[in-house]
């Protein structure tokens, strides 16, 4: 993002809503008017990643749009807890579709608004980690390959949370789910399995793909509202930590997704027609021990037999990360 960076610091109370900054650089939450598209009232567990990162991107873009915009959600934690029937926590034209079809039924929305001449609406579609990763995988690729005007939002708490926390196509090597037990010689879900999907929308050389985590809100907010200053299909894929599913404090959501970015698990990037376009480098460089160790999926790898082997694989995944997207340099 070519953007100043922002220093804060302990203002006290006065400082809520970020609204001692100038107007230019404020967050959409400093806003009165924001259009608060998931309200309170949802269901989503203390410490929820998905219930932040949501909130933040669609307030953003409905901001972009001026309120003009229609959701489409996957079946998933977001759409399980914010409609528990007969109730809403939704504030904007929203609909659910199934696991695995949002993409296509978000591009038969805008095909609909283009028929009737409405293209001041604008269509977002969202989904977890299963229902884009793997579910919705085939949608998702064809929405690219006809750059469909929709911009999907893939909230990727890398497992199948709302359903007993399985592995999925996201789910990082050594992690242990529900199916990927901690045991054995090599305890945790397998090495070389999954999909990298940021990387395959950027094969498909759409105008748009970006990646973001809820610990850094502002950069989320910029690369939505980004997202929908464009035309055709663009690809938002962003980390959200499941205290439930990953075993971490729920207060540490945004410091455990910090450390996917500062150890170099977790790339931040854009690209632009398949060429990566900038990159947020890594501030403070932490090894994934750190990181790991934050996390009751991974405790296996630190008792009762320390796993070094294991832990340095990881790392060997992050430093390759870094070095693929030179996270290390100067942006």
């Amino acid at each position: 993002m070519t953007e100043a960076p922002i220093r804060f610091y302990q203002v006290g109370s006065f400082a809520v809503g970020n609204r001692l900054l100038p107007l230019e650089v404020r967050t959409v939450q400093a806003e009165s008017d924001r259009s608060n598209a998931i309200t309170s009232g949802h269901r989503a567990c203390q410490g929820c990643g998905e219930a932040l990162g949501a909130r933040y991107a669609l307030d953003a873009a409905m901001a972009a749009t001026k309120g003009q915009m229609f959701a489409v959600n996957a079946t998933g934690c977001l759409e399980v807890f914010s409609t528990p029937y007969p109730e809403t926590s939704w504030r904007l034209p929203w609909l659910h579709s199934l696991f695995g079809n949002a993409p296509a039924v978000a591009t038969g929305v805008a095909a609909a608004l283009k028929a009737q001449g409405r293209d001041d609406i604008r269509v977002v579609a969202q989904g977890g980690d299963g229902g884009t990763v793997d579910i919705g995988f085939a949608c998702l690729s064809g929405m690219f390959e006809r750059n469909d005007d929709v911009l999907y939002i893939c909230y990727d708490n890398e497992g199948y949370m709302n359903t007993g926390v399985q592995r999925s196509g996201a789910t990082p090597p050594a992690a242990r789910t529900m199916t990927t037990q901690a045991v054995g010689d090599d305890p945790g879900n397998v090495f070389g399995q999954g999909k990298d999907v940021p990387r395959i929308a950027m094969a498909h050389e759409i105008p748009y793909v970006a990646t973001a985590t809820v610990a850094d809100l502002h950069d989320l907010e910029a690369k939505a509202t980004k997202a929908m200053s464009m035309r055709g299909a663009r690809y938002l894929h962003v980390l959200v930590p499941c205290p439930l599913g990953w075993g971490s404090e729920s207060s540490a959501t945004l410091a455990v997704a910090r450390g996917a970015t500062q150890s170099g698990l977790f790339p931040v990037f854009e690209a632009e027609g398949g060429e990566v376009t900038g990159v947020t480098p890594i501030r403070r460089q932490v090894p994934v021990e750190d990181y790991l160790s934050m996390q009751k999926r991974f405790a296996h790898l630190f008792s009762p037999r320390r796993r070094d082997d294991v832990i340095a694989r990881v790392q060997a995944q992050a430093d390759k990360n870094i070095r693929r997207y030179g996270l290390l340099e100067e942006s």
